[in-house]
């Protein structure tokens, strides 16, 4: 990779890498005729749509006991795959397990007011599949609608001719009620209008590519979803201190995942830049899926960044926003402090992203192409709608009687005026 200075940076450069693209666009029309198709044929579309796009000749649509079967034959075999998945389970669960809201109700001079909070009822996860298996997506997916207290949590993973056995007994760890063996944009379909065999879902989510993205825009409005996301991206903020070859790890690390991933360095040092410049094409040969990384740094949405300062840098990196913000320096609780966009942030050289992406008890779907301005990643919030509560006494409402009738009267609503003045009569 080739040192960029940031003050250079020309317009469209500017725009590739704070503009990133998730390529939703391209699709829309056809995934609209896809989902289209889902909602009016059900599963006979999910069938005919597995041997077009996977070429799997799908029988059973729903493979949930191949999930509790998979999880008992690894169960079984003593198989160490499977004490990770309950390890990164159990840390998910505990993480997310905080993250519940307590209801509550407090006096406010004779109004007793407050906020209660329930689940969704039904809720649909994705998880992908297809060139890799994903077993953690379906730890990160399940296990916050289950803590959030989900009566129905469903998941869709694309079919197979032999389903991963991790992936199966992934999703059976985390708790999911349904497991359906569908992908792609039918698949968001299957979850949002349901299908003879599919339930429904009140709420979809989940990663995937641009076609599950797009479906996601497609059904939103029908349903929630959780935000729209696309490819993956890191930005690592670095100082004097960093260990070049631990900075091109990351980088490397997120290059792996996608040719669109977008991955960059942001330092004030020089000689740090050159550095992982260096590191990053020589850990990138070593790779088994070279190809795909080497695609990925050479995104224009990539790269290794001079600035002339560390505040340069963190500015950078507050317009980046990215779904992964790693900061390795001496003073990173000031710098994380200066940052208010980002979707997860890992700090020190010994938070690999990596780390977060299984098994730390963070939860790795998160918002991409500067999402994490406007919202944070996936959580037990998801899952949960709230409440207001009111009780006012008759003294309370005295108080407020003229104010609530004024502005009433100002709006021109009379009827909501009178109503306040029936209780005193």
């Amino acid at each position: 990779m080739d040192v960029r200075t940031v003050a250079d940076l020309s317009p469209a450069e500017r725009v590739a890498f704070f503009e990133r693209d998730a390529g939703v666009d391209a699709v829309r029309d056809d995934v609209s005729e896809i989902v289209g198709r889902v909602r009016e044929e059900g599963d006979v579309a999910l069938r005919e749509f597995a041997e077009e796009f996977d070429g799997v000749s799908v029988g059973n649509i729903d493979v949930t006991d191949d999930a509790e079967r998979a999880h008992a034959e690894l169960d079984d075999a003593d198989d160490p795959v499977l004490d990770a998945v309950r390890e990164a389970a159990a840390n998910i669960r505990e993480f997310h397990e905080r993250q519940r809201p307590e209801d509550w109700r407090d006096e406010f001079d004779g109004r007793e007011l407050g906020r209660r909070f329930r689940p969704i009822d039904r809720a649909g996860v994705y998880v992908p599949g297809g060139a890799a298996a994903y077993p953690s997506s379906a730890l990160m997916g399940v296990i916050p609608a289950t803590v959030a207290g989900v009566d129905h949590v469903s998941v869709a993973t694309p079919p197979a001719e032999d389903l991963n056995p991790v992936t199966l007994a992934a999703i059976h760890e985390a708790g999911a009620d349904a497991v359906y063996q569908v992908g792609g944009a039918q698949a968001i379909a299957a979850l949002a209008y349901g299908t003879e065999t599919v339930t429904s879902a009140q709420k979809v989510v989940g990663p995937g590519n641009k076609w599950v993205t797009a479906a996601k825009a497609v059904v939103q409005g029908d349903v929630e979803i959780d935000f729209l996301a696309g490819p993956s991206e890191v930005l690592v903020l670095a100082d004097e201190t960093a260990d070049p070859e631990l900075v091109a790890a990351d980088l490397v690390a997120q290059a792996e995942h996608d040719p669109n991933a977008s991955v960059v360095a942001v330092t004030a040092d020089a000689d740090l830049a050159a550095a992982v410049a260096e590191a990053v094409d020589e850990q990138a040969g070593d790779r088994e899926r070279e190809e795909t990384i080497r695609a990925a740094l050479d995104n224009d949405a990539s790269g290794v960044l001079h600035a002339r300062s560390m505040p340069e840098a963190v500015l950078f990196a507050e317009e980046y926003a990215a779904e992964h913000l790693s900061i390795v320096a001496d003073d990173d609780e000031a710098l994380v402090d200066r940052i208010a966009n980002a979707g997860s942030v890992f700090l020190g050289p010994y938070s690999p992203v990596a780390a977060g992406d299984y098994a730390a008890g963070t939860n790795h779907v998160l918002p991409t192409n500067g999402g994490a301005k406007r919202y944070g990643g996936l959580s037990v919030d998801t899952f949960l709608r709230s409440s207001t509560v009111q009780r006012l006494d008759r003294d309370a409402l005295s108080d407020l009687s003229e104010t609530v009738t004024t502005l009433a009267e100002a709006e021109g609503l009379e009827a909501h005026a009178e109503s306040v003045r029936k209780r005193f009569e």
